[in-house]
């Protein structure tokens, strides 16, 4: 009888993998083919069948891994917060003018910029991975669902990365909204493996521009890397200007910092607000994630406003506490004169009229 439990047992789990691992697959994406190929490959970032950054980063390396992976073994309880994370949720509808911003976690962020509405880096789903059973799973609910969300006139992507770049969501996204979709080079091969209608996606390289809706949208220079499987650098990463008639946005995604920011600040800023990566940066990736200070300095770089830090407190990605990349950057913001809003998941910040920082997040780590 217990030989038989176990063999039922064992049925079921087995089972249950094979559920949880169908996606797998698709997950991990599409290649580019034809037109979207010939683009890749005409790119001046594309060389010896990868893209390439202008200043080179360092790679993480093999042999570091096992002192990563025992660093990581220890501290784990700093990593999350003690307490749940406030969160807000939105009103539904309401007035898209002016120059507002609301961030829902990690990357993911909304910019209602003079009546039009631009969702960043969507990710919604409970792990940031290609499995439903493994990977980094979220510190705190979506503070809206995505049924909810207002009426959206576009959906940009930084780069394939899980993070930043999830199925599902999209999927999701592309059934409830009529949004088009804009990606670096070669993503886009992606969300048509996905069901993404292909007259709904629009690729640029770098520095080139795109109107959508009255917003344009240029693609500009990061410092990164690329891939959703084995392959590496096969796709295109970003960051964004986003203009609309009168305000503009900068949203930095994944990136090293480099003297790049310095050239989006002369060609398209000033920017009213930027949107800068300061969360799971470490030093054995230097020159793929910024630091809190790198951050600081790409947003007085890029000649902004108010800085809204994003990239932290959703997911486990890195070693640091898990509270550290915001007070390091309330403290460096202080130290450069930068405005700043720190604002907790769901609360929509009105970039001429931000609620001054308060450290919420010291109360929970």
């Amino acid at each position: 009888m217990a030989k038989r439990t176990r063999t039922v047992m064992a049925l079921a789990l087995a089972a249950a993998a094979a559920w949880a691992a169908r996606d797998i697959p698709a997950q991990l994406g599409g290649r580019a083919a034809g037109s979207r190929r010939t683009r890749v490959e005409s790119s001046p970032q594309f060389s010896g069948g990868k893209f390439r950054n202008t200043v080179p980063a360092t790679e993480l390396v093999a042999a570091s891994m096992p002192r990563l992976a025992a660093a990581a073994a220890t501290g784990r309880e700093a990593r999350r917060p003690h307490l749940p994370v406030p969160l807000v949720t939105p009103a539904p509808g309401g007035d898209a003018s002016g120059l507002h911003i609301t961030w829902y976690g990690h990357s993911s962020a909304l910019i209602e910029i003079e009546g039009r509405r631009v969702l960043l880096d969507p990710v919604w789903s409970d792990r940031c991975s290609p499995s439903r059973l493994a990977g980094p799973r979220r510190l705190h609910e979506p503070p809206v669902a995505l049924r909810e969300l207002p009426p959206i006139d576009a959906v940009v992507i930084s780069h394939d990365h899980y993070d930043h770049l999830d199925m599902v969501t999209i999927q999701t996204l592309a059934d409830l909204q009529a949004a088009k979709f804009l990606v670096p080079l070669g993503v886009g091969a992606h969300l048509e493996r996905w069901g993404v209608p292909a007259g709904r996606i629009v690729e640029l390289d770098w520095n080139e521009t795109a109107t959508v809706a009255g917003v344009e949208f240029v693609a500009t220079p990061a410092r990164h890397f690329s891939g959703r499987g084995l392959t590496r650098d096969e796709t295109l990463w970003a960051s964004w200007v986003i203009n609309g008639p009168t305000r503009k946005v900068f949203y930095s995604g994944d990136t090293g910092y480099f003297p790049g920011f310095a050239g989006i600040g002369e060609s398209y800023g000033p920017f009213d607000a930027t949107l800068v990566q300061i969360g799971a940066y470490g030093d054995a990736w230097p020159d793929i994630h910024m630091t809190p200070e790198d951050g600081v300095a790409t947003h007085v770089d890029v000649r902004g406003g108010l800085m809204i830090p994003v990239h932290w407190a959703t997911f486990n990605l890195a070693l640091h506490d898990w509270s550290e990349p915001a007070d390091r950057t309330w403290r460096e913001a202080k130290a450069r004169d930068v405005r700043l809003a720190v604002p907790r998941p769901g609360e929509r910040v009105d970039v001429d009229n931000p609620p001054p920082v308060d450290g919420w997040w010291q109360q929970i780590s």
